[in-house]
């Protein structure tokens, strides 16, 4: 404990727990995101002991996804590489394309066409190429597996992906230390491929194991959007396999119609004894604003996605209200703007008077 403590204020405090041999990780600074004790948010839902694990505020691009590329183009400069690349439904795009250009790696990246106009903007900055394809992710992923088959270029979530995935574990290890050295009882995280889900139990797992932390029952619950709830409805209906679906949800970060690891997620939520549930668009949207206006932070669609999932819990009674829960946030609500147009209210247009503004204020 005293090692890991006594480094740096990141994700490479874990470097023995990752999957490279440097000594000199590329360290943007990503990691060690606050772990907020939502007490309004707690008190609306009837909980008593309510954790964020908020990466929204995550280092450089405001999302989970980092932590996962900090690992890949690290693991990919020892490799090698030159030109690393990715597919991405958005916040995988914003961090390779960011983080290629700290580590000085040509960078072409692949997104769909429909992508918000905040996560596309948040790639170009950096200065890659970028190819908007005319398809959903699923699509976008299969031309990347062909791209990759015939450039030599490091793909994170393809030919890297053993590396990229292994990132997700920091958020497990992050909560474990920041808890005191203790595991949580109820952890609810969204499901997109299901790698994120299946990773954080990986982490808690590794911790128990070298005895960083007392071994404990943690339930794990994930969040899908009704648009793309594919492992949610393996879940319900006692599948033990995905059937692949056609997205279409604002939750954009979330729609893997096909996810690769969403038979692993369903074992974990069974074998703890957790739940896997979806939302509406309409819920997602009620709970962006839901955290916003309890705790001050605003999620992207698919923080919305799991405030709304951990909401439906706890009213069918699947959550404990003294359980030690943590809500994984991921991404930041600055990406996902157009998402809440028309459902936030618009500004008080007044004179410089104070007759207008009190006429104003009467109104509001």
């Amino acid at each position: 404990r005293e090692t890991i403590q006594a480094g740096p204020n990141s994700i490479w405090r874990y470097r023995p727990f990752l999957p490279v041999e440097t000594n000199q990780p590329i360290d943007v600074g990503t990691g060690m995101t606050p772990l907020v004790q939502a007490k309004r948010l707690a008190r609306r839902l009837g909980l008593n002991k309510l954790y964020i694990k908020n990466d929204a505020v995550n280092m450089p691009t405001l999302s989970f996804k980092d932590r996962v590329v900090s690992v890949a183009l690290t693991r990919a400069k020892e490799l090698g590489f030159s030109t690393v690349s990715c597919a991405s439904t958005g916040n995988l795009a914003n961090s390779t394309a960011a983080i290629a250009a700290h580590a000085g790696l040509d960078c072409c990246v692949f997104i769909p066409a429909d992508l918000e106009a905040g996560k596309v903007m948040g790639t170009l900055i950096y200065g890659p190429t970028v190819m908007a394809v005319q398809g959903n992710y699923d699509q976008v992923n299969r031309l990347c597996s062909e791209v990759a088959n015939t450039h030599g270029w490091g793909f994170v979530n393809i030919n890297l992906r053993p590396y990229y995935s292994e990132g997700s574990k920091t958020l497990g290890y992050e909560v474990a230390e920041q808890l005191g050295w203790q595991l949580p009882d109820h952890i609810v995280a969204p499901l997109a491929s299901g790698s994120l889900f299946t990773k954080i139990y990986k982490g808690f797992r590794e911790f128990v194991d070298v005895g960083l932390v007392a071994d404990k029952h943690v339930r794990f619950s994930g969040a899908q959007a009704d648009g793309c709830s594919p492992i949610a409805q393996a879940y319900r209906e006692g599948r033990d396999f995905v059937t692949p679906v056609k997205p279409s949800t604002i939750a954009k970060s979330l729609a893997i119609g096909n996810p690769a690891d969403g038979v692993y997620a369903i074992d974990i939520a069974r074998k703890t004894n957790g739940n896997i549930a979806s939302v509406s668009d309409a819920e997602i949207i009620a709970g962006i604003k839901l955290l916003a206006e309890t705790e001050g932070i605003f999620t992207e669609t698919a923080g919305g996605t799991t405030v709304a999932v951990l909401q439906k819990l706890v009213e069918a009674g699947k959550i404990d209200p003294d359980e030690t829960t943590v809500v994984y946030i991921t991404g930041n609500g600055l990406k996902t703007q157009e998402a809440m147009q028309g459902y936030i209210g618009e500004p008080f247009t007044i004179e410089p008077k104070l007759d207008s503004f009190e006429r104003a204020l009467e109104r509001s």
